[in-house]
Parts: structure tokens; sequence; C-alpha cells
């Protein structure tokens, strides 16, 4: 039996993924948003880092899933080798950042929704987990449609110009194809509608990328690391977020494992890689 939404908002419900058959919703909408690649759909086939995740669908009345994302939690940036994003960058220089830290991936929404409301509960959910957890810092993979950098070139100078990470802790290349975000000439007027609106999200909270972007051709995208510290987001937009999420009771992260890809219970268009 499907349990209660855990927040409602206008025609939308979000969940946390409690079974099997929750996980294959969100690995089925997975294929559907990251299905260009080489390996087409390979997001949305369970993977190792699935099971460690907890994962959250935001359902439409009519029971479909128009939204979904993956959380993974690390107790310090000492633990990040085996996370989604040190597949693809050199994340040595974030090693000693303090925790919490909560990896966030394939965070997709359904081609065709565009009601405000599925982010707004995405973002609300998102907030009571990272309170819940006491998380330091959000990190992951923001894609850029396609493999080809040219139509993002303006998009790329405006980040290099702007919101490149310190070199504290920006991450190094590590993937064997890059783009370099710098080199493409200044940022113009239009810049900013280059930049997917997932990705223009975590910029206006303070967000900081890598200082190039990886080609990856298993899943047709380009993409950047992000990181996001939680105590630079605006206070103002903290308040709102944390009024969204008011009253919002999270569980724990997983230990050790999530959702199975099967149908038990547990005992305990736009994109994001």
């Amino acid at each position: 039996m499907r349990q209660p939404p855990i927040l409602e908002r206008g025609r939308f419900a979000a969940r946390i993924a409690q079974t099997g058959a929750d996980l294959a919703a969100a690995q089925a909408l997975r294929r559907t948003c990251f299905g260009r690649g080489d390996r087409a759909g390979a997001s949305g086939t369970p993977d190792a880092i699935d099971t460690l995740c907890q994962h959250v669908l935001i359902f439409d009345r009519g029971g479909a899933v128009a939204c979904t994302y993956r959380l993974r939690l690390f107790e310090t940036g000492a633990d990040l080798s085996d996370s989604y994003a040190a597949g693809f960058y050199d994340l040595a220089p974030l090693a000693a950042r303090p925790g919490p830290l909560i990896e966030l991936g394939r965070f997709c929404i359904r081609p065709g929704v565009g009601d405000p409301d599925v982010l707004r509960l995405a973002w609300a959910v998102l907030t009571a987990i990272v309170d819940r957890a006491g998380a330091a810092m959000l990190f992951g993979c923001s894609s850029f449609p396609g493999t080809d950098p040219a139509p993002y070139a303006e998009g790329f100078a405006l980040l290099a110009d702007q919101h490149v990470a310190p070199t504290a802790w920006r991450p190094g290349q590590r993937a064997p194809r890059t783009v370099a975000l710098a080199g493409g000439g200044p940022p113009g007027p239009r810049a900013g509608q280059a930049l997917p609106s997932l990705l223009r999200s975590y910029l206006g909270m303070g967000g900081r990328v890598s200082d190039h972007a990886v080609i990856d051709a298993v899943l047709g995208t380009l993409h950047v690391f992000t990181g996001l510290e939680v105590a630079a987001i605006p206070p103002a937009r903290a308040r709102a977020l944390r009024a969204m999420a008011a009253g919002l009771e999270m569980p724990a992260f997983p230990s050790g494992a999530g959702v199975k890809a099967d149908a038990r219970p547990l005992a305990g268009g736009r994109t994001s890689a």
C-alpha cells in the first residue's frame, strides 16, 4: 500500500521512496530524461549508488512521477572518494571540508511539466532533509543537454566570470574529456539563458561550479561540478525555503543501504546528473 505524501502543494505531492516499485518509478523518469547518450537510459538502471541513497519523488494527482532526485549523505569530505561526482572530478580539495555533506543527483523533471509547484515541493523536501542531517554542503553534477559545448559558450563564460568555486575546494580534472569554461570570450547579455534552470537555482542560492565541464557520452550530457555551502545561502532565501518545509518531519538517511530494486518495503526534460 502506498504511503501518504509527506508534503502537498497544488496538484502535486512529495514522497520518500520506500519500496522497489517507488525506485522503479524514479528510474523510469530518469530513462526518459537522460536517454540521449551512447547508453541511452543508462541513468535509469539500478546502480550501487542507488542503494545508498534516499530517493525523493514528486507525483501528480494521476499518480505519475513529475520529478525525482536522489541524495547520499557523507559524514566528512574525506569520505567522498566513492561518490558519483568523484568518478568525473578530482575531489581531493574537498577532503578537508567539514561535514556532513549531501550529494544530490539524478534530479530531473518530466518533459512538459512546467508547474512551479513541482520545484517548490522539491526544494521544500530538500531543505527539510538538509536541516535534518545538519548538512554543511550540497554537491553534485549539473547537466546541460547534449555533448556539444558550442551552444553554451556564453553560459560557460558567465560561470567562469562569476561562479567558479574558490581554490580551497575547487575540484580538479579527472574525466578524459573536458571543456574549460573560460576562454570563449566575455559573457553576453543572454548568457544566463544558456544555463539550465536547475543550475540557475543553485547559483541564485550561492552555488559555485568547477572551472571545467565534463563531456559525458554515456548520458549524452555535459556537466559541471556544483557545490552549495549551506551557510552561503542568502538569509531571506533560507527563511523562504524553511517556511515551505515548516512542520515537515524527515526520516534519517539509510544506514548502509537505501531502497532495494524489488517490491519489498524498507526495513528502516530538466536534469542534474
